[in-house]
């Protein structure tokens, strides 16, 4: 059977037809308008804007958290938030949570907002810096945030106490909580034991013993003072008889027995302090890195 040839007329009126009725073009997809990092607040829909995802905040406050819903309600916020953009028109907060929870408490529509241009790694050191220079962060919270900048940004005590503005010191012992029991962390996360009775434990060799002597601090409700004495007692046991220890404790100097306290609490580690008529040698026991680096930072020296 003959193939039918095309009607070369039929093509071109074909043609001329779509000349003069031209099919309707899809529209392209109109992309998110991008906004340029000014230094200048924005105001920002609330339900535009994602949580940080590298918020070392764990615990928020309910009651300060509806004060300063009641405050915005009022008065509006006061210090923009900091975003960044991301793909599909959004937001990403990198500091401010506070304000933003509290926005939304108040059912607002909008904050006020800068946005900067920043990478993944800029948003988690300036979240962490944020947060560790405010006072409100519990002491797990402040060591877990510190421990992130020393693995994910590799910063020496020296540059996290530089970026933060505290003590090389207090770096040191912020980081040391994390090797208390995890029982026991969650105690001082609570509020159960406070950043001085978590110190003083740290001077014990073991998990088990920490955990023992938490829970009879906690039991007895010691005081730091107290927890001190009891934690001495621990490391020091009486080995000696009644008599012979009464003996060595009337001979021994008061103002060496002084400073040996003083140096255990300074450093939350055992110190011996052995002294014959004005000589001797002072011993301070440590169980890992940190604990040296805690000792040379009290002494003024550099890792």
């Amino acid at each position: 059977m003959p193939t039918a040839t095309p009607d070369p007329k039929r093509r071109a009126l074909g043609k001329g037809l779509e000349s003069l009725l031209p099919s309707r073009p899809v529209p392209a997809a109109v992309p998110p308008p991008v906004v340029e990092s000014t230094g200048k607040p924005l105001e920002i829909p609330l339900d535009q804007i994602d949580r940080n995802p590298y918020q070392t905040r764990t615990q928020f406050d309910e009651a300060k958290l509806a004060e300063l819903a009641q405050s915005i309600a009022a008065s509006g916020v006061v210090q923009p938030i900091v975003v960044r953009t991301l793909p599909g028109g959004r937001y990403q907060l990198i500091m401010g949570e506070r304000r933003w929870l509290a926005s939304r408490k108040a059912n607002k529509a909008t904050i006020p907002a800068i946005v900067r241009q920043v990478s993944d790694e800029q948003t988690l050191e300036m979240t962490i810096v944020e947060n560790l220079q405010r006072a409100d962060l519990n002491p797990m919270e402040q060591a877990r945030a510190y421990q992130r900048l020393s693995q994910d940004f590799k910063l020496t005590q020296e540059q996290m106490a530089v970026r933060t503005g505290k003590e090389r010191a207090s770096v040191s012992n912020f980081i040391r909580l994390l090797r208390l029991p995890e029982l026991i962390q969650q105690k001082v996360e609570s509020g159960d034991l406070s950043f001085g009775h978590a110190r003083t434990l740290l001077a014990l060799d073991s998990p088990e013993a920490i955990t023992a002597a938490a829970q009879k601090v906690m039991a007895l409700s010691l005081s730091v003072r107290q927890t001190e004495s009891y934690v001495q007692g621990l490391i020091n046991p009486e080995a000696k008889p009644k008599k012979e220890a009464k003996l060595a404790e009337e001979t021994e100097d008061p103002n060496v027995r002084e400073a040996q306290t003083r140096l255990q609490r300074t450093l939350g580690l055992k110190v011996r302090i052995e002294d014959k008529k004005g000589k001797g040698k002072v011993i301070i026991e440590y169980s890992g890195l940190e604990d040296f680096d805690s000792i040379l930072t009290a002494l003024g020296g550099q890792v």
